[in-house]
């Protein structure tokens, strides 16, 4: 009603975080005063500059263009050594699935509704900072070796730790991998950012009772997450993609 919106302005309330109590939806004076009391015991609002800001605009417009979906699987890896390197593995294993099915590393260019099915594979890899969420590029992974994957991580995490990451080395990615189970987590819903249609999620390793061999042992356990563009990748293409990834990773070192 014009007396509540009145009053939001008044004591500076979004009605967008408002929750209505009223009768069909109707925001009330009361849901008003509510929510400015919460907002006055939080102290101001904090506008996202910078990365933050990039990171909401980017999540907003994954979520407005992309028909996202979801599948999960759970990777054997108790024939790793000791000393296996997850993340290099990993990127081994999202190799394999676009090798598998290369229509998962493409983009989408939404207006035309055009596909780019792309030959090299740019690697976006998710990195968490306090600044928020950022996905520097790693080049042409499917044709470097392990020491050379491995050398271009750790040049790529000394640079994001130093800031000195140029705009070009965040640009690019045909395709993404989210390594989230280093944090928490098994399972996610990892978010496909346009123009890619395509993004691995990895969850944390555990240990379980499965079968082996034809006999319960108790192994490592790697648990997946492929999201993708349904509007671009039929659920066949990225079953085949994640079954693929699956035998790679379950290969001895």
């Amino acid at each position: 009603m014009p007396a509540v919106r009145a009053l939001a302005r008044k004591l500076g309330v979004d009605l967008a975080i408002v929750t209505p109590s009223g009768a069909d939806g109707v925001i009330t004076s009361a849901d008003v005063e509510r929510v400015a009391r919460i907002l006055a015991e939080s102290g101001p609002a904090e506008p996202l500059r910078g990365f933050r800001r990039a990171m909401a605009r980017n999540m907003a417009l994954a979520r407005s263009e992309v028909a996202a979906a979801t599948i999960v699987d759970d990777a054997d890896i108790g024939s790793w050594s000791k000393d296996a390197d997850t993340t290099i593995r990993l990127i081994r294993a999202l190799v394999a699935g676009c090798r598998a099915e290369p229509s998962l590393n493409a983009w989408f260019e939404g207006q035309t509704m055009a596909r780019r099915v792309l030959g090299k594979i740019d690697l976006g890899v998710a990195v968490d900072l306090p600044e928020g969420l950022f996905v520097p590029v790693l080049r042409d992974v499917g044709n470097r070796d392990a020491a050379d994957l491995r050398a271009g991580l750790d040049r790529m995490r000394a640079d994001m730790a130093a800031r000195r990451m140029l705009p070009e080395e965040l640009r690019g990615a045909t395709i993404t991998l989210s390594n989230f189970g280093m944090i928490a987590g098994k399972y996610a819903a990892p978010v496909v950012l346009p123009p890619t249609v395509a993004i691995l999620g990895a969850g944390r390793i555990r240990m379980d009772v499965v079968a082996f061999e034809g006999a319960p042992a108790i192994r490592r356990i790697l648990p997946l997450s492929l999201t993708f563009d349904h509007r671009v990748v039929s659920g066949g293409e990225a079953g085949r993609f994640l079954a693929a990834a699956l035998e790679e990773l379950a290969k001895p070192e």
